[in-house]
């Protein structure tokens, strides 16, 4: 479905631009997916946030956890099949991707969980403002982790 979307929108622009987009595909659909991803990320915690304000400070962390759960699952998929094309044989080979894709975004969750506890917690910034700016950073880190360590080309092994 999601492939079909962004075919048909590439179709409709210009060359040139067609052009750009297909010499760094790659980079543009973890672009739109990531996007897509962070929509998720944000809009799980705050609807969280909205709906519970003044809760006590280890609730951020029950928000935060949720809110990355639902992320990384719809990150993983849209990853594996439309940013880095991973095609998989067998069990095996699914669950070293899925786990090496869980365990490389639980790095970036335990650098988030620790923005919003220093950020938030400790020196009382605005929690609105902080998920924003932690989005940008994770963003980032989840690309090259992705890159370098998860859906990595076969001839690299």
């Amino acid at each position: 479905m999601f492939g079909k979307i962004i075919s048909a929108c590439v179709s409709i622009l210009p060359k040139k631009l067609q052009d750009i987009y297909y010499k760094y595909e790659e980079q543009m659909t973890y672009a739109i997916f990531g996007g897509l991803t962070t929509f998720i990320s944000i809009v799980t915690k705050l609807l969280f946030f909205l709906a519970v304000p003044g809760e006590p400070a280890w609730e951020n962390a029950v928000v935060v956890a949720f809110s990355w759960i639902c992320a990384v699952t719809f990150a993983f998929f849209t990853n594996k099949k439309y940013v880095f094309k991973e095609e998989t044989h067998g069990a095996k080979e699914f669950m070293r991707v899925f786990l090496s894709f869980y365990g490389s975004r639980a790095a970036t969750f335990a650098m988030e969980e620790a923005i919003f506890l220093i950020c938030c917690d400790w020196l009382g910034m605005n929690k609105v403002i902080i998920t924003f700016v932690s989005q940008v950073l994770i963003f980032i880190a989840n690309y090259v982790l992705a890159k370098l360590f998860v859906f990595k080309k076969k001839e690299q092994e």
